[in-house]
């Protein structure tokens, strides 16, 4: 069965409660520790801008034309096939291509790419940290190695455009560019290759048909026969007389045969003619496109620039100053924390809820509560000496008894015979573990605590 605990609010109410006098007094009172551990993070941010490695980085912008100037197929016959698969059809036509260029950012990190930009830069295992020997030391880095996570170098394509950003960072700015440089120009020549294959495989194919075309209508030509149409219209007289003789019938029978196969002839001749007319017009086409295939899709928007010694991207003094006053406040705090829990003497953190911090400007605070209790009797358990002068200021007040904080059968006995108790110590003065061994006795003893004063 579950059962529903009520919690207050005032319950709730007391326990979110922050006792923000007391924590300013806290930082307040360690404001050398503060400032020591704030200035040194602080300069150490400041320093590192100087002594820390600089980096660099270089950039470029490509954008890949993927209809290589033109959507027509007439005269891109990668156009249709490119924009396939962006797309798909004549969406992707009327879409002008755009889209993620997945296909050009694999074939930009591919090994057919990465594998010579790493030799032309003499990319190279090295030792570790520059101490530590590598089994691979002196060989070039493999392509998966040199990709990384993808952050060095970084592809990245722009959202809704067909622009590719490349960027590398390195300590070296001459190294930077020319990692950037060597993508670019190895990129181009692999899509000059790509085109240039699949140009010269087309003009192959339509140069071996067109061969056997022409070949088969010189045979054609060389094979014809039969008379032409006009000779039926010279044949007149012997058409008349053909109804008279059969001779003259059977001439003129192979007169028709003959025009006939003449016929035909000509329609095959026409045939082949045409079709080899037709391959010549797509065998001109294929070699327009070949030595269309030596230019290249990609267009470069921003060329690579080298950087001079201070043209560093990082480390920058303003984000080290920011980074400085972040960490040395953080640090700040942590330092507080560790020194007043650690601190022999007495500190604000381990004091309680009730807390008269000053006993001298807030005497009277201290008398309302006493006047309050005028019914009970006080202990007033002392750690450290009280001044005469706040000390005559009880002397008018009866239900009071002031005992010097001991561990000893007589400081029991005292607290014993009391109602309340009230404790009297000086922050950075009482012995930190008397107090917390007092404290913890009063409680085991159940006594209260009215309030704790600081003088």
């Amino acid at each position: 069965m579950q059962q529903s605990v009520y919690i207050s609010q005032e319950e709730l109410d007391e326990e979110l409660t922050i006792d923000l006098k007391k924590i300013i007094f806290a930082l307040w009172s360690r404001k050398i520790l503060i400032s020591k551990v704030f200035l040194a993070i602080f300069l150490c941010f400041v320093v590192l801008t100087f002594i820390s490695p600089k980096k660099y980085v270089i950039n470029s912008d490509l954008y890949i034309n993927k209809a290589n100037n033109t959507n027509m197929m007439e005269i891109n016959p990668y156009a249709i096939e490119e924009l396939g698969g962006v797309g798909g059809g004549m969406t992707a036509l009327m879409a002008g291509g755009s889209g993620t260029l997945i296909n050009e950012l694999e074939l930009m990190q591919s090994p057919l790419v990465i594998d010579k930009v790493i030799r032309e830069n003499n990319l190279v295992y090295k030792k570790k940290w520059g101490i530590i020997p590598n089994k691979k030391e002196g060989e070039y880095i493999s392509t998966a190695a040199f990709l990384g996570k993808g952050k060095n170098p970084s592809f990245e394509n722009k959202k809704g455009t067909n622009v590719i950003t490349i960027e590398y960072k390195s300590k070296d700015p001459e190294l930077a560019y020319n990692v950037v440089n060597s993508i670019i120009n190895n990129y181009v020549e692999l899509h000059k290759q790509l085109n240039s294959e699949k140009s010269k495989s087309d003009k192959k194919v339509i140069e071996a048909e067109y061969n056997k075309a022409k070949s088969a209508l010189n045979t054609k030509l060389n094979s014809a026969g039969g008379l032409p149409e006009q000779a039926l219209a010279t044949s007149g007289n012997m058409s008349a007389m053909s109804a008279f003789s059969k001779s003259a019938q059977q001439a003129m029978a192979n007169i028709k045969g003959q025009v006939i196969q003449g016929q035909k002839s000509r329609a095959a001749i026409t045939e082949e003619a045409e079709k080899v007319a037709a391959l010549s017009s797509k065998l001109e086409w294929a070699k327009m496109v070949d030595e269309l295939s030596d230019s290249s899709k990609v267009l470069v928007l921003k060329e690579p620039q080298k950087l001079r010694d201070f043209e560093y991207s990082s480390p920058k003094l303003f984000t080290n100053i920011l980074l400085g006053i972040v960490f040395g406040a953080i640090a700040s705090i942590f330092a507080v924390i560790f020194a007043e829990s650690l601190d022999k003497k007495l500190t604000y953190s381990m004091l309680g809820d009730k807390v008269i911090y000053n006993l001298e400007e807030d005497f009277s605070d201290l008398k309302l509560l006493l006047l309050a209790n005028a019914d009970k009797f006080i202990n007033i358990v002392t750690f450290e000496d009280i001044p005469n002068n706040i000390f005559s200021r009880f002397e008018n007040i009866r239900n009071i008894n002031f005992i010097k904080a001991d561990i000893s059968n007589e400081f029991v006995n005292s607290i014993a015979n009391s109602n309340k108790v009230i404790l009297i110590a000086s922050v950075g003065k009482t012995n930190s573990k008397l107090y917390k061994q007092i404290k913890s006795m009063l409680n085991e003893m159940n006594k209260t605590i009215l309030c704790e004063t600081l003088v």
